[in-house]
């Protein structure tokens, strides 16, 4: 999982999405709702001048046929980057299971799993290349 395999502009677009939560944890500090961090990093985003949509459907194509069945991305940022928030003691490999789901469910190669619930965000931010 490097940064050869995904264009420039998306691994800057990465780096500017990390700044951002750095931002909001540095002002927030952890303990809080997961829902809190998606609300403040989602304005954070918007207020960056970036296209994002928020809890975004994303259907289950199954025999060429798509199911809606429940799934939401966090936060699509123009339309290349998934971001899935957590809020949890520690990420688990389920959280990064669900994450390489999205990014096949979707067909977006870059996704970042961040939990804020941690004293420093660089050691809660898991970057996941497809």
């Amino acid at each position: 999982m490097g940064y050869t395999s995904i264009s420039s502009k998306t691994n800057q677009l990465s780096n500017q999405i990390i700044g951002l939560a750095i931002k909001v944890h540095n002002h927030l500090g952890p303990g809080l709702l997961e829902s809190s961090y998606k609300e403040c990093l989602f304005y954070e985003i918007i207020q960056a001048g970036l296209n994002a949509q928020k809890e975004k459907p994303l259907p289950l194509v199954y025999q060429d046929v798509k199911l809606e069945i429940g799934y939401r991305v966090d936060i699509m940022v123009e339309n290349e980057l998934i971001i899935e928030i957590k809020s949890v003691e520690s990420l688990t490999d389920i959280h990064t299971a669900q994450m390489l789901t999205y990014l096949k469910l979707s067909g977006k190669r870059l996704g970042l799993l961040i939990n804020f619930n941690v004293s420093y965000l660089k050691n809660g931010i898991k970057r996941l290349v497809l």
